[in-house]
């Protein structure tokens, strides 16, 4: 049987604090915008990490490309230990609302 190695006390917590720490520089970005971003859930060990987008994110167009091309290449390019990122856009937010926060969806028009 393969002996796995467990993080100690101190080395979860610092893990922690450098996943909060690395999202709350993210954070002001996708605010400009009107939108926020939510630590869900993590796990150290594992190197998961669940993140929602908030805010006018539910009705912009590009959010999986925040997710996907920002977020997560962020805290994986960041945080070695970092293995998964997961996560989705809060849609409970009525679509005009979430409009009225921020660009959103604006996509400029070719001349």
């Amino acid at each position: 049987m393969e002996v796995v190695d467990t993080l100690t006390e101190e080395e979860r917590a610092q893990r922690e604090a450098d996943l909060r720490s690395l999202l709350e520089l993210m954070r002001p970005a996708v605010q400009a915008d009107g939108g926020d971003l939510e630590l869900v859930a993590f796990d150290v060990e594992a190197g998961a990490v669940e993140v929602q987008l908030r805010g006018a994110c539910s009705s912009c167009a590009i959010s999986s490309s925040t997710l996907q091309g920002g977020v997560e290449r962020i805290l994986r390019g960041r945080l070695p230990w970092v293995t998964e990122v997961t996560g989705g856009v809060d849609e409970s937010m009525d679509l005009d609302e979430s409009l009225a926060l921020g660009r959103g969806a604006y996509v400029p028009r070719l001349p």
